[in-house]
């Protein structure tokens, strides 16, 4: 139902899931063999895998904290998309990746809940992809000191306003990683 022509495909995005982005993330060991059983799955039903990872001065690309978590490793020969702001479509080269794949549906997974997932959420359902979001395959970590809520509200409030997220010709929603069908 995506309003990109053209575009019948499935992608399975993956994003910074790198050490010290989930180091302390709320539920990070499920979650992150959540993900990696929706990448297990996607591989064996032919569906691409792409990864997003996030570079900045506080996470410098080539350090270990910058490093994808060693229980997910990207394919060769899967895209890895590098990026320094939220949306991972920003000033990044996701888009022409997507297109060159065929891809109009995103299968969303990944951290930081309230940052990074949501910005790419929002930034993918306005360029025209139906997007939807793995519920228990996003984590986030406790920025109760700064004013927001414990890590499990934050997921559980993504997910409750994700899952009736919509826009004109897209669909949005939530589903349990054992419920994906790509």
């Amino acid at each position: 139902m995506t309003t990109l022509e053209n575009r019948p495909n499935t992608a399975l995005l993956v994003v910074d899931v790198q050490n010290d982005v989930v180091a302390e993330a709320h539920d990070r060991d499920a979650v992150v063999a959540n993900i990696a059983g929706l990448v297990e799955k996607a591989r064996q039903e032919g569906v691409p895998v792409v990864w997003v990872q996030h570079a900045d001065e506080g996470l410098p690309k080539g350090s270990d904290a910058w490093r994808i978590v060693p229980e997910l490793t990207p394919d060769d020969a899967e895209p890895l998309v590098a990026k320094s702001y939220g949306d991972s479509f920003e000033d990044t080269n996701l888009e022409s990746v997507l297109a060159g794949l065929g891809v109009g549906r995103l299968v969303v997974a990944g951290a930081e809940t309230d940052a990074c997932i949501r910005s790419t959420l929002h930034g993918a359902l306005v360029r025209g992809y139906d997007t939807t979001l793995v519920s228990d395959a996003h984590t986030a970590n406790d920025q109760t000191e700064w004013g927001a809520p414990p890590a499990d509200q934050v997921i559980a409030h993504t997910n409750l306003y994700w899952t009736y997220q919509r826009a004109p010709g897209r669909t949005a929603g939530t589903v349990e990683a054992k419920d994906v069908d790509f």
